[in-house]
């Protein structure tokens, strides 16, 4: 009993968090909820372990990111791909908060490992060291997929001025 009112407090206390992050992930807020739904059910289960952990957060923030990713060994997920047209085109530069959609249409053309690496590492603030505990990767790894995730971008976003206060 007391170990479900600590977890119903927890999830109270960190539902916009954890649809904020899911939906960084997603790029939809239906999938985002459909994750956060999963990983909740995930987190009841093991909820004693996750509430032994060291950083009960981070805990969660692996479940949630390893649910991502585990999605796209789903068949209809591979079959289906939602894709953006038009983005950053050449008429207009980048910049601010107008162009937020831009930039995440851009990130739901990435790979799974290379968004959630983005997310983890600017949306989350997470240092390298926590994005590899994250994922359960190396720190290579999450300086690789960085590299290739911020190339990504460029190539798709060719005009992006980054910076700003109103930069995600």
């Amino acid at each position: 009993m007391r170990d479900e009112r600590e977890y119903v407090e927890y999830v109270q206390a960190r539902m916009s968090w954890l649809r904020r992050l899911a939906y960084r992930l997603c790029g939809q807020w239906s999938a985002a909820d459909d994750l956060v739904q999963e990983c909740l059910v995930a987190l009841y289960r093991h909820w004693r372990k996750a509430a032994a952990a060291d950083s009960p957060d981070a805990y969660v923030r692996a479940m949630l990111v390893h649910a991502y990713l585990a999605e796209r060994e789903r068949s209809w997920t591979r079959r289906v791909r939602l894709v953006a047209d038009g983005i950053g085109s050449a008429a207009t530069p980048l910049a601010g908060a107008e162009h937020r959609v831009d930039l995440l249409a851009a990130l739901t053309r990435l790979s799974r490992g290379q968004r959630a690496v983005l997310v983890l590492r600017y949306w989350e603030d997470l240092d390298v060291a926590q994005t590899a505990a994250a994922l359960g990767c190396s720190t290579g790894t999450v300086k690789s997929q960085t590299a290739y995730a911020i190339a990504a971008l460029r190539r798709l976003l060719p005009n992006y001025v980054p910076g700003g206060a109103d930069a995600p």
